[in-house]
């Protein structure tokens, strides 16, 4: 388990310094995104890792790291939004929205070690296919939740489905780093 949380703050040390480096590049305009356009946004990158996955041929040469990349910074900005609430206008420094980051990925973190404590780190026997469409499959369950006006009858909620699709990427980042 002492692997998987540095594995796991390594690939989010990564991702965290691109999401600076965007913000000192475009400031916060992701703020005026609602739900549904970040999930669409993840969905968009789930689908090209799947596409990449099954495909011999690429005509882009990006690959599945950088939307897996992608996957766990939309998603983190998406729990911020559910905090925060979507606005005209970008409202947010660097500093603010950084610490926010830090702390949805805390929790998520946290959720990430007691399900492992659980399931006794079983995504280590997961193939990066498996997690990939473990992601689309909450992506649709995100979607039909949004279809719903966020009401469910026993389900978890929307948070919990972009913290799981946070660590499953993450996970398919490990696997792909060994």
């Amino acid at each position: 388990m002492q692997d998987t949380s540095k594995q796991y703050d390594a690939v989010i040390n990564m991702c965290r310094s691109l999401f600076i480096n965007k913000m000192s590049d475009y400031g916060s305009a992701w703020r005026i995104l609602r739900l549904p356009s970040l999930t669409d946004q993840i969905f968009i990158k789930a689908q090209r890792i799947r596409s990449l996955q099954q495909n011999d041929v690429r005509k882009v040469d990006e690959g599945e790291t950088s939307e897996f990349i992608g996957i766990i910074n939309y998603s983190i900005m998406a729990l911020i939004q559910l905090e925060k609430g979507v606005v005209e206008q970008p409202d947010m420094s660097t500093e603010e929205a950084t610490i926010l980051y830090d702390e949805k990925v805390a929790i998520t973190k946290k959720l990430m070690e007691d399900k492992n404590h659980d399931y006794g780190e079983a995504w280590r026997d997961m193939r990066v296919s498996s997690l990939t469409d473990l992601i689309l499959q909450k992506l649709l369950r995100v979607k039909q939740i949004e279809d719903n006006a966020g009401k469910t009858i026993v389900s978890e909620g929307i948070d919990a489905n972009y913290q799981d699709m946070i660590n499953y990427a993450i996970f398919a980042m490990i696997h792909l780093k060994e």
